[in-house]
């Protein structure tokens, strides 16, 4: 059966334990093709460990009755070849790229599942090809030849996000995308972002930060003390009164231009 036929992210009561806690807490959630979903909730909420079962860092506890995990249709996967489905791009990988790598050696990086080119690594022209490619969609031809230690956390995380789509993936997992950026940065990595949203490639973006939910973003899942604290359209749920049920403040909301902000 073609997996497009099935959710593109199918989580039937999902539990995960650490240290004798459970992180995830009885998940079912399904993300379908095409959709563009965010995943919010405060620190603590098991948002890390939900993108940890996806690449499958983390497994959900094995012991639970009509529990099960799919991705693509399939609850069994080669890890590399699911990272050539799904580009993931989270906080560790950013950590671990920061090093005498230039922008295009992490790209190329992409399609052997490491970090930077190695002399065993066969880099094609087609490679090559791709890579400027997608530079050129995320404007980071400049960042080609500049190392990831002497570059910003933004143009980084552009280096990255164009790492993950060298495979023209299915759908694009973010993990806290505009984390210490400054305003402009943020700014401007949102654009790209919708620009990538527009294309049509799934988009699932897991953050506790409101003005990360895109104008693109149709669906909203508010995850809290590692279970599903809601989940619907994003104009029913981003009100004052429900976002302060889940970071457990009181808040208000204010649209403005397609984006939420809090007060």
């Amino acid at each position: 059966m073609d997996s497009r036929q099935s959710p593109l992210i199918e989580y039937r009561n999902i539990t995960v334990a650490r240290n004798g806690r459970a992180v995830l807490d009885g998940v079912s959630l399904n993300i379908d093709f095409g959709e563009h979903v965010v995943i919010l909730g405060p620190n603590g909420a098991g948002k890390s460990f939900f993108i940890k079962t996806i690449t499958r860092e983390c497994y959900p506890h094995s012991g639970i009755p009509d529990s099960s995990l799919r991705i693509l249709g399939k609850e069994t996967w080669n890890v590399f070849e699911l990272r050539n489905l799904l580009g993931i791009v989270s906080s560790d990988l950013l950590a671990a790229c920061t090093r005498n790598f230039t922008g295009e050696q992490i790209m190329l990086s992409g399609f052997f599942s490491s970090i930077g080119v190695w002399p065993h690594h066969q880099v094609t022209p087609a490679m090559e090809r791709k890579v400027r490619q997608v530079m050129e969609l995320l404007e980071i031809s400049h960042l080609a030849d500049r190392r990831m230690d002497e570059i910003s956390t933004g143009e980084a995380r552009r280096i990255l996000i164009g790492r993950a789509l060298v495979h023209d993936p299915r759908a694009l997992v973010l993990d806290e995308p505009t984390s210490s950026l400054d305003f402009h940065a943020a700014l401007s990595l949102r654009t790209i972002l919708r620009k990538i949203a527009g294309a049509g490639t799934s988009m699932i973006i897991v953050t506790h930060n409101l003005t990360d939910i895109l104008p693109e973003i149709s669906r909203v899942v508010f995850l809290k003390n590692g279970r599903i604290f809601a989940d619907g359209a994003k104009e029913e749920l981003l009100t004052s009164a429900s976002l302060s049920r889940l970071f457990d403040a009181p808040l208000e909301v204010v649209r403005r231009d397609g984006y939420f902000y809090l007060w």
